[in-house]
């Protein structure tokens, strides 16, 4: 047996660099299976991805999985590409396995909530109210340097994380405040805001939309309070004002208490976003 990878398609390239491709699995030189892999707009072009890999079901559990997998990576490491990630479904466990052994490790993950209609009143004490100009300005500004900050600690490259975040916060905010579909909501106790959550409408899924949860932070010397858990209960009461009944987020693997808080709400695991260096 002899398993490689052969182009069903041209090399797609654009003016930044980026570069995709897909290829055929062939097993002496019949196709089995398929693999299509390109650079990452979210980092830049010396970040990869495996976008998918299939093998037919008659000709798995024989190496050939691996064997693509290694050559794929082998064809990004030629592309100038530092290193690879890969999205897994949280259902998918011969898909984790296969990349567990093949050295790839948990960066983040994305979970999901159905929500009920009952909702959560403020705790005594707390009320909520929309976020001022003048304190998304501030926000912005240290969210983009924080987000591009928490990427760098999980090992990608300080340009790439840059990159990435700033794309990300001109995708998403293109208005502003003002941009539609979404609400940044204060926490206040005593005059003071204790701690904020940035939700957005969206479509997580092909059956409906629903909400997701982009930032939500507790102020440092308000901690150990429940706030994080308040302000959680506050962004599902702000989808069911939008009609939507699911909420999902995304989380670092490393994040072991909003992991832990997010579990105790019900949230549950999508996807895992998995990477390894080349």
């Amino acid at each position: 047996m002899t398993t490689t990878l052969r182009p069903s398609g041209p090399l797609q390239e654009g003016a930044d660099g980026a570069r995709a491709r897909h290829y055929d699995v062939c097993d002496n030189g019949r196709p089995v299976g398929s693999v299509a892999i390109s650079t990452d707009d979210a980092f830049g072009p010396t970040a990869g991805v495996l976008r998918s890999l299939s093998v037919e079901e008659s000709r798995r559990r024989r190496g050939r999985g691996v064997i693509a997998a290694l050559a794929a990576e082998e064809v990004l490491r030629g592309w100038g590409c530092t290193q690879v990630r890969v999205e897994v479904p949280a259902d998918n466990d011969p898909a984790r396995r296969l990349a567990a052994a093949l050295g790839y490790t948990e960066r983040s993950r994305n979970m999901v909530k159905d929500l009920g209609p009952d909702t959560a009143p403020l705790p005594q004490g707390l009320t909520s109210r929309a976020m001022s100009e003048e304190e998304f300005a501030g926000w912005r500004q240290d969210a983009v340097r924080t987000y591009a900050q928490g990427w760098i600690d999980r090992g990608v490259s300080p340009e790439q994380a840059r990159l990435k975040s700033e794309a990300d916060h001109a995708g998403h905010l293109p208005d502003g405040l003002a941009t539609e579909g979404v609400r940044f909501q204060v926490l206040v106790r005593a005059g003071e805001v204790v701690g904020h959550v940035w939700v957005a409408l969206r479509e997580p899924a092909p059956d409906g939309t629903g909400g997701f949860v982009f930032d939500v932070e507790v102020r440092e010397e308000h901690r150990g309070r429940g706030h994080g858990r308040t302000l959680m209960l506050l962004a599902e009461d702000i989808t069911r004002a939008w009609r939507a009944d699911r909420l999902g987020l995304h989380v670092f693997a490393s994040n072991t208490p909003a992991l832990r808080l997010y579990e105790s709400l019900g949230y549950t695991t999508t996807r895992y976003n998995l990477a390894k260096a080349l």
